[in-house]
């Protein structure tokens, strides 16, 4: 059983719709030192809640659609006069030049002047020559160097390497020991406010309690995790709030909020599921264009299903006009990437020879990006 996302896997199960169906961490000195592996060097160097409306793109900048998504558009307001930038407050705390150098990809200057202090006992410094460490960064990938130097960190009470340490004994090791472990680290650096680790964890407790006891147990640490930014956890808080009963309208309402958010920051199944909400009239009013253009977003992102959903979309003129070539393209992605759907396939085997000419070339400029 998988017990940890990194990524965008494990999701909670979107619902079906349509008509066919890091680091921020403190430096912390201690007194003993720890000299730890030798490090080998390579030769390589609250916002305000956003409101359902398509994605900008050139094309339809300037539109105004039916319902909710109507109103000016990106480059309507660019004539307008914006508003003064906030005062930018000083900094006045200790500028870490370690993770500076890091950040401005400078890794071997950055393990240069980290390691002695993860030497030292800087759990900051212990976390930053992990990570340089567990991706090969500037030096040759040692994850065993970066196991224990995550573990140092973790003992000393870091979050970050808490959450990177408790991954690798996910990963590493399938000892019941390590994973009760690992699933307590979790639990301490999401409730000391690690994102990652809070969504992560969440995970934790649904696998460990599949249905509705386990997403209740989680969703706390869902929504500190979204309201910090994470899409997977925004996602995760879609379903959940549209799904769940007895939750309060103050949360039902938020579904597609969140959402959007997860949509907006480049979740492909958020995208997807979005188009399908907007055409359904899920969890808010129908719009048609919208939804369509969160589809062709997901679609032209390489999501094969809503390469299907959109051809679907051109063949009944739904949020834009008949396209039957269009339509024939997107199914043509959708099956070479093995989605099979026998209504497009009568669709499409129902089209003129020259139509299916034009829609398989469509489709070969479309991969090959010409």
């Amino acid at each position: 059983m998988i017990r940890v996302v990194l990524s965008q896997a494990c999701r909670i199960v979107p619902v079906a719709l349509l008509a066919t169906g890091v680091f921020a961490c403190a430096p912390a000195f201690a007194q003993v030192a720890k000299k730890g592996p030798a490090v080998t060097a390579g030769d390589n160097g609250k916002e305000d809640r956003p409101t359902a409306a398509e994605p900008a793109t050139p094309a339809d900048e300037g539109k105004q659609a039916d319902g909710p998504s109507g109103g000016l558009g990106v480059l309507d307001r660019m004539g307008a006069e914006l508003p003064e930038l906030p005062a930018e407050k000083p900094f006045t705390g200790k500028v870490d030049e370690a993770y500076g150098a890091f950040q401005r990809g400078r890794y071997l200057t950055a393990m240069e002047l980290a390691l002695p202090r993860a030497q030292l006992g800087d759990r900051a410094a212990q976390t930053l020559v992990a990570e340089i460490l567990d991706r090969g960064l500037g030096v040759k990938r040692n994850r065993d160097q970066a196991m224990f130097w995550y573990e140092q960190a973790a003992n000393g009470g870091d979050p970050t390497g808490m959450f990177k340490y408790a991954v690798l004994l996910m990963e590493r090791s399938r000892s019941k020991d390590d994973r009760k472990k690992a699933d307590e680290l979790m639990k301490k650096a999401a409730d000391l406010g690690n994102p990652s680790a809070q969504f992560n964890y969440a995970q934790v407790l649904v696998a460990d309690s599949p249905g509705e006891k386990g997403l209740r147990e989680a969703l706390p640490y869902y929504e500190k995790s979204a309201e910090q930014g994470i899409a997977d956890a925004q996602y995760a808080l879609s379903q959940i709030y549209i799904s769940l009963k007895d939750l309060p309208d103050e949360k039902k309402n938020r579904a597609r909020e969140w959402l959007l958010r997860a949509a907006r920051a480049g979740y492909d199944t958020a995208q997807l599921d979005l188009g399908m909400w907007l055409v359904n009239g899920t969890a808010g009013e129908r719009d048609y264009e919208a939804g369509f253009n969160w589809l062709k977003r997901a679609a032209e992102g390489g999501n094969a299903v809503a390469q299907s959903k959109l051809a679907q979309l051109y063949i009944h003129a739904i949020g834009t006009k008949s396209d039957p070539v269009e339509a024939a393209k997107w199914f043509v992605l959708a099956r070479r990437a093995g989605l099979s759907d026998p209504s497009l396939e009568d669709f499409y085997l129902g089209l003129e020879e020259s139509q299916q000419k034009a829609a398989i070339t469509a489709a070969n400029k479309f991969r090959t990006g010409s």
